[in-house]
This record gives structure tokens, sequence and C-alpha cells, in this order.
């Protein structure tokens, strides 16, 4: 190898060195598959927050793993809202805290969620993020369902 070969493959290691650090800024393909489906639930009407979902034991998620999906109910409606929460053990839904029944469209929702809670502002689940869009889209159609029983009562 000359000296031409010798300085090219310096330049070429200078240049690998020099970018492999901003590698570690390019998003995981985890991380990109959570941003899909953030996107894909704010387009289609739901917002998405850090909540804690108090009261479930044995859940082996840490705290910033567990994700709201929710949608928003209007401020204006014909009769209060009673608040409520549910919680999803073993494919079984059971209310937590006053005894409520479970919403029909929750009994329906096929996807891993956790539980599930309705305040003034809005109904939705809780989960980990765990698959994909399409359940994200399961989601979504339970939560549209359940915002339609909540605001035409």
């Amino acid at each position: 190898m000359g000296t031409i070969g010798l300085e090219y493959l310096l330049i070429f290691f200078v240049l690998a060195l020099a970018i492999t650090p901003l590698t570690h800024f390019l998003p995981s393909k985890r991380q990109r598959q959570v941003a899909r489906m953030r996107e894909y639930a704010a387009v289609h009407g739901l917002f998405v927050e850090f909540r804690e979902l108090v009261g479930v034991s044995g859940v082996t998620e840490r705290k910033g793993d567990v994700i709201y999906y929710g949608k928003r109910l209007p401020a204006a409606r014909s009769q209060p809202l009673q608040p409520g929460t549910w919680l999803k053990t073993a494919e079984k839904w059971r209310s937590k805290g006053v005894r409520r029944p479970v919403p029909k469209p929750l009994l329906e929702l096929r996807a891993p969620v956790l539980g599930a809670s309705v305040d003034e502002v809005s109904c939705g689940v809780y989960w980990t993020e765990s698959t994909n869009e399409d359940t994200v889209a399961a989601i979504r159609l339970a939560l549209d369902r359940w915002h339609t029983e909540l605001t035409d009562a």
C-alpha cells in the first residue's frame, strides 16, 4: 500500500471515529414504533400522557412505562359524570373504589391494557404500548364507543 492508500485509510478512520457518536442520536426500532403508535393516536383524536395507574398490585412495569391513551370529553354535558377506575387482571375487569359496572366498550376491548378510567375531562386506558398500531386502532374504537355512551347519556 502506498502513501496515498494510507492517507485515505487514515481519513476514513478519522471520519468513522467522528461519525460514530452521532449514531447514538438515531432512534431505535422501539422508539420509532412508539412514535408511530402515538402519531396514529393523535391523528385519530386521542391524547397520550404519562399517568400513574394507582391500585395495581403485581404490575411489573416501572412507573414511567405506563401510558394513558385518552379521549377528551366535552365540558358542557347535561348530567355530571361519575368518575371511575377499572383494573384488568387475568382477562377480567373489576372496579376500583366505589363499585361501578364495567363499561361495555371495555368488556369488548381485546387489547393488552392494564386499566381504564373516566373523569370530568376524559375517558381512557392505561397500557405499556407493548404492541403496534393495530392495538391502538382497537383502543381508539373502544374509546370512541365509550365516549359516545358518555356524551349521549
